[in-house]
Parts: C-alpha cells; sequence; structure tokens
C-alpha cells in the first residue's frame, strides 16, 4: 500500500513539472491519472478497499468547491445580454441533449423503465472542460469560442443535477423503492438546496464587502472565506434535507453576483490547488471504478455511450445554435468537445443507493466508461483539433467567431485554466 502511494506522490510531482510543455500536446491531465488509478488498482499496488474509501471525499469535495467557485465567476447580467452562444447551449443545448440521448437510450436498453433511461440521459449530459484542457488554453482558437466553451462547462452540471435528482426520485417511485417517499425526499433536495445556497451566497457577499470596506480582511483571508463559504453551502443544505452540491452551485451563483469579481481568490484557486484535486479525483476513479466498469462494458453500454459523444451531444449542440452568428463550422467544433468528466461520475455514485441495484449499477458502469472513452477521444483529438480549427477561421476570415466576446471587455467566466 505505502508503495502504491508512494508512485502517486512521485507521478503527480513529475507530471506537474512538465505539465505546461504536456498543455500542447494529446497526453492530459485526466487521461494520466485515470490510466494510472487503473494500473495501480490492476497491480494491487493500491487496494479497492482503499480508493473506494478515499474516492467519495476526495471527489465530493472537489466537486462542492469546483461548483460553487465556477459559479461565483460568471457573470448572470453579462450571460443574459451579449452571450448569446453559451446561453443557447446551456438552455436550449442540454435539454435537446437529454432528450437526444433518453431516445438513443431507449432503443439500447429497452428493458428499462423510460424514466431511468432519461435519468442515465441526464447523467452524461454535462460536460468538463478539464478533459478538453488543449482547447479552452490554446491560442490558436479565438477568445469568443474559448469563452463559450468554458462557460457552457462551468455551469451545466449544476444546471443537470436538479434534473438529475427528479429523475432519480421518479426511477425510484416508478420501481417501487420506497416510492412516494423517495419522490418526496428528491422535491425536497432540489427545493431546499436552492434556498439554502441563496441565504449563504447572498450573506457571504455581503460579510465580505463590508469587510473589505473596512479594511478588516485581505486576499489570503477571503480565500479561506470562500471555501468555508462553499463548504457551509453543501453542509447546511444536508442537514435540512436539501442537495448539498445545488447549494454550493447556488451560493456561488448568488456570492459571485454581489461581490462582482471582488473575491480575486475565486480566480486564482482553480488554476492551483484546484488542479490537484482534480487529478486525485481521476486517479481515484481509475483506481475504485474503472476496473469494474471495464469488466461490466457491453455492446449495447459502448453503443450508447458513443452515440452520446458523436452524436446526441453535436447534434443538440447545432439544434441549439440555429438562428446565431456561428458558423457551421464552430457549431460543429462545440459539439464535438463536451467531454464528460468528474460530474457525470459523481453524479451516477449520487443516485445509485437510492434506485434499485439493477438499474443504478448499470448507470454506474455506462458513466464511468464514459468518463474513461471521453478522457481518451477527446484528449487525443483536442490539440489537433483546436489546431485546425483555429487556421481554417483564420483561412475564412470568420469575423464573428475571431471577435472578443462579443465586445465585452470583462469575462463572464474563467473555468480552471488560464486563457
Amino acid at each position: 500500500m505505502a508503495t502504491g502511494f508512494l508512485i502517486i506522490c512521485m507521478a503527480t510531482a513529475g507530471f506537474a513539472m512538465v505539465a505546461q510543455r504536456l498543455a500542447s500536446t494529446s497526453l492530459t491531465a485526466p487521461m494520466v491519472f485515470l490510466a494510472l488509478g487503473y494500473v495501480l488498482s490492476s497491480t494491487g499496488l493500491v487496494s479497492d478497499d482503499s480508493s473506494h474509501a478515499l474516492l467519495h471525499p476526495v471527489a465530493e469535495i472537489t466537486l462542492v468547491i469546483l461548483l460553487f467557485l465556477d459559479a461565483a465567476q460568471t457573470d448572470l447580467a453579462a450571460l443574459r445580454r451579449r452571450h448569446i452562444w453559451p446561453s443557447r447551449m446551456l438552455l436550449i443545448g442540454l435539454p435537446l441533449a437529454i432528450a437526444l440521448g433518453a431516445l438513443a437510450g431507449a432503443v439500447l436498453l429497452p428493458t428499462w423503465p423510460f424514466v431511468a433511461v432519461l435519468l442515465m440521459a441526464a447523467i452524461l449530459a454535462p460536460t468538463d472542460a478539464a478533459l478538453g484542457q488543449a482547447v479552452v488554453t490554446n491560442p490558436n482558437v479565438p477568445i469568443r469560442p474559448r469563452r463559450a466553451l468554458t462557460v457552457e462547462s462551468g455551469l451545466n452540471d449544476g444546471l443537470a443535477l436538479p434534473i438529475i435528482l427528479l429523475f432519480a426520485s421518479l426511477t425510484a417511485a416508478e420501481m417501487d423503492v420506497n416510492g412516494g417517499a423517495w419522490l418526496v425526499f428528491g422535491l425536497k433536495q432540489i427545493v431546499l438546496g436552492p434556498l439554502v445556497g441563496i441565504a449563504v451566497g447572498a450573506l457571504g457577499g455581503w460579510i465580505l464587502l463590508r469587510a473589505k470596506a473596512r479594511h478588516t480582511t485581505s486576499d489570503i483571508y477571503e480565500g479561506v472565506g470562500a471555501l468555508a463559504l462553499a463548504g457551509s453551502a453543501y453542509l447546511a443544505a444536508t442537514e435540512i434535507g436539501g442537495n448539498g452540491f445545488i447549494s454550493a452551485f447556488v451560493a456561488g451563483l448568488t456570492f459571485g453576483g454581489i461581490v462582482k469579481g471582488a473575491c480575486k481568490f475565486v480566480y486564482e484557486f482553480t488554476e492551483s490547488e484546484g488542479q490537484l484535486l482534480a487529478w486525485a479525483s481521476f486517479l481515484l476513479l481509475g483506481a475504485a471504478l474503472v476496473p469494474e466498469a471495464i469488466a461490466h462494458l457491453t455492446w449495447p453500454m459502448l453503443a450508447l455511450i458513443l452515440i452520446s459523444l458523436f452524436l446526441v451531444r453535436p447534434l443538440a449542440i447545432w439544434l441549439s445554435l440555429i438562428g446565431t452568428d456561428a458558423a457551421p463550422l464552430t457549431r460543429v467544433f462545440f459539439g464535438w468537445f463536451g467531454p464528460r468528466g468528474l460530474a457525470t461520475a459523481l453524479f451516477a455514485l449520487l443516485v445509485i443507493d437510492e434506485i434499485p441495484a439493477e438499474i443504478g449499477e448499470p448507470i454506474l458502469h455506462i458513466a464511468i466508461n464514459a468518463v474513461w472513452i471521453s478522457a481518451v477521444l477527446h484528449g487525443i483529438t483536442a490539440a489537433p483539433a483546436a489546431r485546425w480549427y483555429g487556421r481554417k477561421l483564420s483561412e475564412s476570415g470568420t469575423s464573428a467567431e475571431t471577435e472578443t466576446i462579443e465586445h465585452s471587455a470583462k469575462p463572464i467566466i474563467t473555468r480552471r485554466h488560464s486563457e
């Protein structure tokens, strides 16, 4: 066991030393750490028990912090006024992806209750920019498309979660697993989580502005306070039966709307410490869940995953951007770069214990297989596709894609990687 953890520490230190150079290649951090976890588990250097024990707390902490910080960086007023691409992808593309994914699932998983198919489609819908790092950090890609992708991936996991919880509760009710009681529980999670998030985010934002006005805090301590707010929103919601992840996301939106960029930590943490949390989460996913998921991968599951990546997401994004100034090339580019990551895995883990095992375990296996397959496919295509896309735009001289954020000087979100 000690040998396994020594390898993890050394591999993490070694990767950090070459991470900047690797950012322009097809070898991404999620690919490396998923593979490392898989190898350590397969060779017995890290036991299944230890990796499972660590996975839940590490991954949940990571998701809570990133949900809060990603949401806190969002300027909702600017998103509504000027940023038509991410707005369309979130408000039209996300529901379309769930609907189209459910249609594909109904064909490939005919024995499943349709509400369980909807649940599976919703779990596969959120995207993760960390898996397409070479795209959102590549200077060959104009800033407006990069911003659109980072905004969408920064918000769609928080928007998808209430839908996932609703479908999970309906699945439990459909299959008579505590039927109505679980439905009430699910509705409480969806309703109480946002209420707690609004209260915590508003109070935290007001206190921060007061403290800055009176010079009783500093940038360092503001960061500690921001992390504590994320944890407070999560824990307060769970104490009263609400969903802590939704609460953290809503608290971040509320906090960010009040402080309006006054907390520099919000923009800096995900560029440093947040990276370590994400790497650890992918490594533990690789060790704890990927081996079992691969062992249970069936042809219908694989077909559903590939359809989700190659057809469902691209078609949903294409349709959502009809009527905008996005060129056909940009729609295709956006449609492909919607990798599945930490949120997909965590949301599957979140619902697996609340629905029957005959549905819950296959959902988890599909989700985990989707994550590693996406990590490979999007990882190896990110850098070359970004260069090709940037070159094609330069050759065509498409002004809509090359202008900077629809004439807005202020970014509405900065997600996980500097540009």
